[in-house]
């Protein structure tokens, strides 16, 4: 069972290499389909709308007011000074006019141009940093999801990897456990070389088991991501190699992120926001100065207790309009109070900011410096395992070795084996991180790491 099982793990494997996805096309898929991208190409659409908006700030607005309805009105005049040609003039003249359940109706068109609106020019700036902002967070999304999708994409390589090593190693001690069993029994060798096999036998069958979930769970993440159905992936290259791209100096990584980081530039983008909102609530923040036109007619007929009525107004009326708030009973001046503070907060945000992207920076570059010396070294061990399984192999035959140190040996060669592919995907992913700060991180970026990959 056990045997049929490795089989046709190793079959599956080797079929793999057999038209592999690459890098740069599992990152293809997953940018079309992951979920991902739709929530921050919305975000991204919407806050382009925000342009619009702001630009509309500026623009006349037109309003068109109507209504018709029963009213009742009275008026009474006394002591009204009249006049009319031929009728001489009178003193102490009344007038009453009433109308009891008459139809009324108004009309109005007014248009309003903004000249000087300081609270309107802060909404209208802070509409064209949340555009911008929305911008830089569609590129920060951008990249992370192609951080994600590497990261993916690797823990897939390695958890294949390490099936297929704990089937070697299975193979292996299965041979073993053959040879102890015939050497016990020839009397060559004793019984605990056989338990020892037996005993490394069961725990192997244990750790491909949880390899074997390990590998399926990853591969179910990547296929979500992707909507590629269990996607066959290209082989991490198993043969020792060195990555020797040049890398810049630190200060020029550093530089580049302090300018060009999409999440430091948001954070920037809220500070000059929360500005514009404190600009809002300064003491000139309240006055306003419109160009106005307004055109009206209002009617109202009936009959009332002199009889019937009617009466109709039109106005026109074209101008500029001013507005200063004198007292608001402090409301202005304790949001202005707010709005500072909420400035000083971002500000102090943005430094924050500042600093652990400086720090991200330089452990991403440390890691990125160092990894190839790393790698270099865990060649050599692998080099070395590998050498000492041959001889090791070789001295069992002859008797010179035991079946415990063969296990031994084994082991170590497959751990050597995995903690230099660990090392090779851990410096793969501290280029893409650093990529990633600096804001420089897109598909272009993905070309040289996908080719490193089979080096």
């Amino acid at each position: 069972m056990k045997l049929k099982a490795f089989s046709f793990t190793a079959l599956a494997l080797i079929a793999l290499s057999a038209g592999a996805t690459d890098l740069l096309e599992v990152w293809q898929a997953a940018s079309s389909h992951d979920p991902e991208v739709a929530i921050a190409q919305a975000a991204r659409q919407a806050g382009a709308a925000r342009r619009e908006q702001s630009a509309a700030l500026w623009r006349p607005m037109l309003q068109l007011e109507g209504g018709v309805g029963a009213m009742n009105a009275r008026s009474e005049t006394a002591g009204a000074n009249f006049s009319a040609p031929g009728l001489g003039q009178s003193n102490g003249v009344g007038f009453n006019t009433s109308i009891n359940h008459g139809s009324s109706s108004n009309l109005g068109l007014s248009a309003r141009q903004p000249l000087f609106n300081r609270e309107r020019s802060a909404q209208s700036r802070q509409l064209e940093i949340a555009a911008e902002a929305a911008e830089l967070e569609w590129q920060s999304s951008h990249q992370a999801l192609m951080l994600h999708t590497a990261q993916r994409y690797f823990d897939v390589l390695l958890a294949q990897r390490r099936v297929e090593l704990l089937q070697q190693q299975s193979q292996a001690v299965d041979k073993a456990l053959v040879e102890a069993k015939d050497r016990f029994a020839l009397g060559d060798a004793p019984i605990t070389d056989t338990h020892e096999a037996s005993a490394r036998a069961q725990a192997l069958r244990a750790q491909w088991l949880g390899a074997q979930s390990e590998l399926q769970i990853a591969q179910t993440a990547l296929a979500d991501a992707t909507g590629l159905a269990l996607p066959q992936l290209q082989p991490l290259a198993v043969q020792p190699g060195l990555e020797s791209d040049p890398l810049a100096p630190l200060p020029h990584w550093q530089a580049l992120a302090l300018s060009q980081n999409p999440l430091l530039r948001m954070q920037i983008a809220n500070a000059q926001a929360a500005h514009e909102e404190a600009r809002k609530f300064s003491a000139v923040g309240g006055a306003t100065l419109d160009l106005v036109a307004q055109a009206t007619q209002q009617r109202l007929s009936g009959s009332g207790d002199f009889g019937a009525a009617s009466n109709a107004q039109r106005q026109q009326m074209i101008g500029v309009q001013w507005t200063i708030p004198l007292y608001t009973g402090g409301y202005r001046s304790a949001r202005l109070d707010e709005a500072l503070r909420l400035q000083d907060k971002a500000q102090a945000e943005v430094e924050r900011t500042r600093q652990q992207l400086s720090q991200q920076t330089q452990a991403a570059w440390l890691g990125l410096r160092t990894g190839a010396a790393r790698i270099s070294a865990l060649a050599e061990s692998l080099k070395a395992t590998r050498s000492r399984l041959d001889a090791t192999r070789l001295g069992r035959q002859v008797g010179d070795r035991t079946t415990l140190e063969l296990l031994n040996a084994e082991n170590d060669a497959s751990a050597s084996e995995l903690a230099w592919l660990q090392a090779r995907v851990d410096v793969l992913l501290s280029q893409l991180r650093l990529e990633a700060l600096a804001g420089q991180l897109d598909e272009s970026r993905l070309a040289p790491v996908n080719a490193q990959l089979q080096r």
